[in-house]
């Protein structure tokens, strides 16, 4: 899906954009979802990704995810990320 739903397009919901993650979240709790009416500062490939929240810097937060056999850290801004429930 390349758009926004046309009620949605252009509006940033605040919930999402002052959502806190604790610091530790596992694998899986946390994934990368671009939000289409800000500019991502990330990479496409790591769209729809999960990974571990190491801590915050400034407003955004320190993502570690695995990128075949090694470990990569990337700053994303809360807006881009989504909590997962995991059902165990």
């Amino acid at each position: 899906m390349n758009r926004k739903p046309i009620r949605t397009r252009g509006k940033v919901q605040l919930s999402r954009y002052f959502q806190e993650f604790k610091e530790g979240d596992h694998v899986a709790d946390v994934a990368v979802v671009k939000e289409r009416s800000l500019q991502p500062s990330f990479p496409n490939q790591i769209q729809g990704r999960t990974g571990v929240v190491e801590g915050k810097r400034g407003k955004a937060f320190m993502i570690k995810m695995k990128d075949m056999n090694k470990e990569k850290r990337y700053l994303i801004e809360p807006i881009h990320l989504k909590k997962i429930k995991i059902s165990e």
